[in-house]
């Protein structure tokens, strides 16, 4: 079978979490203070160039892996192996039902044989790897396995930046299964941690938003949708005569005019506010489910001020600000107040990080 680099492998000795998106490259190191108590050692978020990073794929690998480059020196940290994730949409998975108790080999050349029949590419042409999810639903004489596949190009594209910046990638993630891990932390302020409710986990992104929703943190449903904080970049371009650098530097800083905020500011968060009820609404239409009890909101526009409070009132819906990091200890390096304006953005990268924790 074509397995090169694990997508689902459940052990990994220490690492940090990398995590390549369209606007920056993200790193998370964590530790274990005590069984299930974690520490943010250190973290570091480095930009990436406009169109170095398209629909996911690397498109200037040498801008990226310069960033990454970067990053890793800002962490000053010994750790070079690192967990990193493909984008979602470039990854084809499916559950399947098999008789329990087969030997590994017989398991893999079954999961070959289903395979063929979902992938739509020659088997040598992809990643392919599998894990055994447990026991089926209705019959303890199967189990359930998910099988993951991308293109080989994919992760070899993520496997060079890595590499090139020095670093040593052990583990191959699916970003939807990143953030997923990461949200078990998120969740922890919610009440009875969210048990048996249906919540949305929303990441904006610089270019898309990424609706994921949840029950018992399984999976129920995902979406993306062509909405992200460039659109406001553009904005504050075309309004103000800037350069897309300048708009990006001016947006993070605050260093714009007064009327920034009523005239560019208010019109995109109503905007985003839209774009999340829209996804709930074609959540509702596409499955048996006709409610979401809370929304966790992710990525960097997240931090925009009022920002829940608006979803909060577009959607009817309880909405708060995804921190993974709220109940972690903080080593002394990292400086609490930039970590609370950076939580929302590093959920994927904190997902990866856990990986080294697992049994």
């Amino acid at each position: 079978m074509a397995i090169d680099l694990s997508f689902l492998s459940r052990k990994a000795p220490p690492l940090f979490g990398l995590d390549v998106s369209s606007s920056s490259v993200k790193m998370v190191e964590l530790s274990e203070v005590s069984p299930g108590q974690y520490r943010i050692e250190r973290y570091a978020i480095e930009a990436v160039p406009r169109e170095s990073v398209v629909d996911g794929n690397i498109a200037n690998l040498e801008a990226v892996s310069e960033a990454a480059r970067r990053a890793w020196k800002r962490m000053a940290t010994s750790t070079k192996m690192v967990a990193m994730a493909l984008p979602t949409a470039a990854v084809i998975t499916k559950k399947i039902i098999v008789p329990a108790g087969q030997r590994e080999q017989d398991l893999e050349n079954l999961v070959e044989t289903e395979a063929n029949q979902y992938i739509p590419f020659q088997l040598d042409e992809v990643n392919l790897d599998f894990q055994v999810l447990g026991e089926a639903p209705n019959n303890p004489d199967e189990v359930e396995v998910l099988i993951a596949a991308s293109r080989k190009e994919k992760v070899e594209d993520r496997i060079a930046v890595a590499e090139a910046a020095g670093l040593r990638p052990i583990v191959m993630d699916v970003e939807s299964y990143a953030a997923q891990s990461a949200f078990e932390l998120v969740s922890a302020p919610l009440p009875n941690q969210a048990r048996d409710k249906i919540v949305a986990l929303v990441d904006v992104g610089a270019n898309a938003i990424n609706v994921l929703i949840m029950r018992n943190d399984q999976t129920v449903y995902s979406r993306e949708q062509a909405f992200g904080g460039y659109q406001l970049t553009q904005d504050i371009m075309r309004h103000y005569g800037m350069d897309a650098d300048e708009a990006e530097t001016a947006k993070r800083t605050g260093a714009l005019p007064e009327n920034y905020e009523n005239e560019l500011l208010r019109p995109f968060v109503d905007n985003l506010a839209l774009e999340v009820s829209r996804a709930l609404q074609f959540f509702f239409t596409s499955t048996q489910y006709n409610q979401v009890d809370h929304i966790v909101m992710a990525g960097g526009c997240s931090v925009i001020p009022g920002l829940d409070q608006v979803v909060a009132t577009r959607t009817q819906v309880d909405t708060i600000i995804a921190n993974p990091f709220a109940n972690m200890a903080l080593a002394e390096r990292v400086r609490a107040k930039q970590l609370a304006a950076d939580a929302p953005s590093l959920l994927v990268a904190c997902g990866l990080a856990m990986r080294r924790f697992d049994e």
